[in-house]
């Protein structure tokens, strides 16, 4: 009797709260989101719906919408509609995939609920690349990349850094080809992707371009280097990269409804041709936030979220709050450059915006290429931030 009451005190104790909870298990959204409310996860409810508020009024342009996720369940998911027809109206009679102004196309595929992603294509292209890896079709980042061009396309003019070219070299956009996206409208023929997107063959416009500098030398934002890894894609798989992704990483995470453009060859737009309702943009995002593990099984080879999402580059060195570069993630230090968010970022205002240490994801789309400026990566890292009330297991 004596020994039963020991056992039943020691019971007691251990019940008393001294022992830690165990944590508590991951939601895998693979059919659905969990839910939840902004206080039950830590955030801030009037400062989202302050958040909110803006984006409903038309004060921040034609922003389409907000969704936050927090320690793997949705606590704000609103949507803003504007009649893009009106707004496209007698601006460019020219229709199609690559006229920006085109409604059927921008930014919503065909008047229905697939959102234009635009350049956080690139990131899931990234997402392809460490598959390949995975898989062993790719040796690694270090791969010399002219030889899978070889005899499919010709290469102009010897030049021997272009021989040096890495896939780590394409994945960071330190390619050294020359390039021009930056400094004029994705709309003026002079911008290099406008003039790639114009041609009947995309591979072979980047081919053609010259050499500027040496590989890794110097970071220059380019959709072209982006068509490269698709084209790999292609080569090491004998799969088109819409088609690669629907089987490897799409079905695992239970994304079935998806629209990919292709090029005139046909292949997969990897540079911006993806589209997908914001909650499946979410799901790349939790992936990468669960280090490439899904539901127990392993999509992405070990090591590869982190050094994806590493400030491998400096894109604007010397400038406040100089967005770094990984392998084709946008990286946003804050907290005095101390912490580090990752990003997946597209033209109109397409956002994914991950911050590992506090378990949370945000996603905005919206099409401002008008009157209106994109909701910039920093304002909307800062005011989802701003909404942050405890820890991650608050």
């Amino acid at each position: 009797m004596r020994k039963q009451l020991i056992i039943g005190l020691a019971l007691g104790v251990a019940g008393c709260g001294s022992a830690p909870e165990p944590p508590p298990a991951t939601l895998w959204p693979t059919t659905s989101w969990a839910t939840s409310t902004p206080e039950a996860e830590g955030l801030d409810a009037a400062k989202l719906a302050a958040l909110d508020a803006e984006f409903a009024s038309g004060t921040r342009g034609q922003i389409t919408g907000m969704l936050v996720i927090r320690n793997g369940k949705v606590v704000f998911d609103k949507s803003y509609r504007h009649d893009f027809d009106a707004l496209f109206a007698g601006r460019d009679p020219a229709r199609g995939p690559y006229n920006y102004y085109d409604p059927d196309w921008h930014p919503l595929y065909q008047h229905g609920h697939l959102h234009t992603m635009q350049s956080v294509s690139k990131s899931v292209t990234s997402a392809l690349i460490g598959i390949a890896i995975g898989r062993g079709e790719l040796p690694g980042v270090d791969a010399k990349v002219m030889p899978y061009f070889a005899g499919d396309f010709r290469v102009t003019g010897a030049d021997p850094r272009r021989d040096g070219l890495t896939l780590q070299n394409l994945l960071t956009m330190t390619a050294g080809i020359q390039w021009d996206e930056s400094t004029v409208a994705y709309t003026d023929p002079a911008n290099s992707c406008a003039g790639m997107e114009r041609s009947d063959d995309w591979i072979q416009f980047v081919l053609d371009q010259p050499m500027a500098t040496e590989p890794g030398a110097t970071f220059v934002y380019s959709s072209g280097v982006t068509m490269l890894l698709s084209q790999l894609i292609k080569k090491v798989s004998g799969k088109q990269a819409d088609e690669y992704a629907a089987e490897h990483l799409f079905a695992p995470l239970g994304i079935t409804d998806t629209y990919w453009k292709r090029t005139p060859k046909g292949l997969s737009d990897a540079e911006g041709g993806l589209y997908l309702t914001a909650r499946d943009l979410a799901k790349i995002g939790y992936l990468y936030l669960n280090d490439g593990m899904w539901d127990g099984r392993r999509l992405l080879p070990e090591g590869w979220v982190k050094a994806s999402t590493q400030p491998l580059v400096d894109t604007r060195p010397g400038q406040p709050r100089s967005r770094k570069y990984g392998n084709q993630w946008w990286v946003l230090p804050y907290g005095g450059g101390s912490k580090h968010a990752y990003a997946a970022l597209g033209y109109g205002g397409q956002r994914l915006i991950v911050v590992p240490e506090l378990q949370l994801i945000a996603v905005f789309t919206g099409w401002n290429i008008y009157e209106h400026a994109e909701f910039a990566p920093y304002d909307a890292l800062d005011r989802v931030l701003a909404t942050v009330t405890g820890g991650p297991g608050q």
